[in-house]
C-alpha cells in the first residue's frame, strides 16, 4: 500500500442515500490506487463522542472505519472530531484529507488539512451549495471552504457553476456520479417480476410508479402523492418507494392519507434495501420512474433507474439535464411545473410499447 488519505463523510455503507452509495464507491476506488484510507463517519446510533472501529470487510479492502457518535449540537460534534482527526494523523499521518459534502465534512476537512499543513479536497455533491448559501450565517462558512480547499469535486456542471459564483473557482473537478451496469440491469425474468409484485401486494392490473431513495421534501414528495392520485382518476396505479420515508416527512403521508385515504392506502414502501441486487430487482418492477426533485445534485437513484431501461420522467433540477435529455432518454419538466407529473404519466401512458422500449434502451446506453 502506499500513502495514507483521511476522509471524512457524513454518510457510508451501510447508511442509505446517495451520499453514502458515492462515500463508499469512492473509498474503495482510491483505495484500489494502492492509498490506505482511514474513513471517519458519523453516526446517531453510539453514545455521543463513542468511536467503534468499523467492519472486517472495509479492513480488507484496504480502510479503516471508524464511527463516531454525534453530539445533539453540531458545534459540540465538530469539536470533537477534530479532536480525532488530529490523534489518527499523529498515530498514522496522512498524505491528504478528503471532506465528502460540504458541510461538515468539507468544512472540517479545510480546517483540519490548513491545521496539519496537509491538502484538502471537498466534494460537492447534492443540496450542499444550497443548504449553506441561504440560512444566514451559512454562507460565510461555505465561502471559507471552498476558497480555501487545495481542491473541489463537483458532481455536475450546474453545481461547479454555484461554485463559481460564490468564489470565482474555476478549477472544479466535475466527477459524476456512476453505477454498476451489471448490477443495475433488466434482467428480472417475468416470472420473477411477477412473484415480487405479489409479494408486495400490488395488484396485476395495477400501473406501478416507481421511486427510489430516501422519500423527502426535497424529492418532490407532494407531487409523487399528487401524481398517484392523478393516474388513479384513470387506471388502478399504486407508488412504489424503494427505500424509506424520512423520519421527519413522515407525517407529508399521514397528511395525505388524511384526504386521500384510499390513494395512500396504494403507496408501498418497501424500507431500507441494503443490498444494491435487491433495489434493482425493485426497480425492474416499476412501469414509470418518476424524480419530480425541487433541487438535486445528479442523483444515483436516476442513474439506477436508467440503467434499468425505465420509462424516466424528472424535473429538471440540478445537475439531472445532463444525463437525461428530453424525448431521447425519458421525459423531463421544468420544476415550476412538477404539480403535473400525474398528467405527464398519463401521457406516456399514450405511447406505443415500441417507444417506451426505445426510451429505456436509450437511458441504459447514456448511463453505460
Amino acid at each position: 500500500m502506499g500513502d495514507r488519505l483521511l476522509f471524512l463523510t457524513e454518510r457510508f455503507p451501510p447508511d442509505i442515500g446517495g451520499v453514502a452509495a458515492s462515500a463508499g464507491r469512492i473509498a474503495r476506488s482510491l483505495s484500489g490506487m494502492a492509498f490506505e484510507i482511514d474513513v471517519l463517519v458519523w453516526t446517531r446510533y453510539l453514545q455521543p463522542g463513542e468511536i467503534q472501529q468499523g467492519d472486517r470487510d472495509a479492513v480488507a479492502k484496504g480502510m479503516r472505519l471508524f464511527r463516531l457518535g454525534r453530539y445533539r449540537h453540531w458545534d459540540m460534534t465538530m469539536q470533537r472530531t477534530l479532536t480525532l482527526l488530529n490523534g489518527m494523523h499523529a498515530q498514522h499521518p496522512s498524505r491528504a484529507v478528503w471532506g465528502h459534502y460540504l458541510s461538515p465534512a468539507g468544512f472540517l476537512a479545510v480546517w483540519f488539512g490548513l491545521s496539519a499543513n496537509v491538502p484538502s479536497v471537498v466534494s460537492a455533491r447534492g443540496n450542499d451549495i444550497d443548504l449553506g448559501a441561504f440560512p444566514p450565517g451559512d454562507f460565510a462558512r461555505l465561502q471559507w471552504t471552498l476558497q480555501r480547499a487545495t481542491a473541489i469535486a463537483a458532481v455536475s456542471q450546474d453545481m461547479a457553476d454555484k461554485i463559481r459564483a460564490i468564489c470565482d473557482r474555476r478549477d472544479v473537478e466535475i466527477t459524476k456520479n456512476a453505477v454498476d451496469g451489471e448490477t443495475f440491469a433488466p434482467t428480472l425474468a417475468l416470472s420473477e417480476r411477477q412473484a415480487l409484485r405479489q409479494q408486495l401486494g400490488i395488484a396485476p392490473d395495477e400501473v406501478v410508479l416507481g421511486f427510489s431513495g430516501e422519500l423527502r421534501e426535497k424529492k418532490g414528495q407532494d407531487y409523487l402523492f399528487q401524481a398517484l392520485s392523478v393516474v388513479r382518476r384513470e387506471r388502478p396505479a399504486c407508488l412504489l418507494v424503494i427505500g424509506d420515508v424520512r423520519q421527519t416527512r413522515g407525517q407529508r403521508l399521514a397528511t395525505f392519507a388524511q384526504s386521500h385515504p384510499d390513494d395512500a392506502a396504494r403507496v408501498v414502501v418497501t424500507g431500507h434495501l441494503p443490498e444494491a441486487i435487491a433495489v434493482a430487482q425493485h426497480l425492474q418492477l416499476c412501469d414509470y420512474f418518476l424524480m419530480p426533485s425541487l433541487w438535486d445534485g445528479l442523483p444515483n437513484a436516476l442513474l439506477e433507474a436508467m440503467a434499468c431501461q425505465l420509462c424516466c420522467i424528472v424535473s429538471d433540477a440540478g445537475g439531472i439535464p445532463e444525463v437525461l435529455t428530453s424525448g431521447k432518454e425519458g421525459f423531463m419538466l421544468p420544476v415550476a411545473r412538477v404539480h403535473r407529473f400525474g398528467d405527464a404519466v398519463l401521457e406516456c401512458m399514450q405511447l406505443t410499447p415500441d417507444r417506451r422500449q426505445q426510451l429505456g434502451e436509450a437511458a441504459r446506453l447514456r448511463v453505460l
